[in-house]
């Protein structure tokens, strides 16, 4: 269960600019009741992505406000983690790039540190290979020093995570479109991989339970600094059902 030992972050982040949900996420689990389920709600960073123009040079939507935005979140998460010594971290998101606040964070006040990166798509393409140039299709590959340099020196010399640091889970090998096969081609060797065929995971992905098992023993690690929580659209929940589903697995595996 999820109680005292950890703290909340929100990080209303939408990689597209165009405001299409995932920045309203942290609004939406409060509502759902994520706040009672920790020791303190920090509130929000600021991390509001407003454009929706590519860089001419790398090919990446809004460049130097995702770059902002990533510096804004760091700055907060490092100061908590330094006011907060023994708390774990739940930075709640927001798209996946939120980590590219989180690692350097971890950096300034921790050293380094791994990553578990359970996604059904590998996120390793750059500004050039993604269609929409959305950070969101490239967080993996930024984090492990393959991207724009604005992106990959947030933390300072990369990568933020060596990609033998890193393990990705549950993505999506077979009967795959162009451009997710360019995706998967793309990924290091070094980087040790868990396929959702090795998962036992349907093609429409992991079902309630199915989550709560894969999480709960990463989640019980002692070696555990936190977890952040991204891509979830609550325009695509107007009920709030999802939002208290998901609640429901972290109550049941976060320490």
């Amino acid at each position: 269960m999820i109680a005292g030992d950890w703290f909340l972050l929100g990080a209303p982040w939408d990689c597209s600019g165009s405001g299409r949900g995932e920045q309203e996420a942290p609004g939406a689990f409060r509502k759902a009741g994520i706040s009672s389920l920790v020791g303190r709600d920090l509130g929000d960073a600021t991390t509001l992505i407003e454009t929706a123009q590519r860089d001419d040079d790398t090919g990446v939507l809004g460049l130097w406000e995702t770059a902002r935005a990533a510096n804004a979140l760091a700055d907060v998460l490092a100061a908590a983690i330094d006011d907060l010594p023994g708390l774990r971290a739940l930075v709640v998101g927001g798209d996946c790039s939120i980590l590219f606040g989180v690692f350097p964070a971890l950096r300034r006040q921790v050293g380094p540190a791994g990553l578990w990166f359970l996604d059904g798509h590998p996120d390793y393409l750059d500004g050039q290979t993604s269609d929409t140039g959305e950070t969101a299709d490239m967080d993996l590959a930024v984090l492990t020093g393959d991207g724009a340099a604005p992106l990959i020196r947030l933390a300072g010399t990369p990568p933020m995570v060596p990609a033998s640091d890193a393990i990705l889970l549950g993505h999506r090998t077979n009967d795959l479109d162009e451009g997710a096969a360019a995706d998967l081609a793309r990924l290091p060797n070094a980087l040790r991989q868990i396929d959702a065929a090795t998962m036992s995971v349907d093609r429409g992905g992991l079902d309630w339970d199915q989550f709560a098992a894969v999480l709960e023993p990463l989640a019980q690690s002692p070696q555990l600094l936190g977890l952040s929580l991204a891509d979830f659209r609550p325009d695509l929940d107007p009920t709030g059902e999802f939002a208290r589903r998901v609640l429901d697995v972290l109550e049941r595996t976060l320490p």
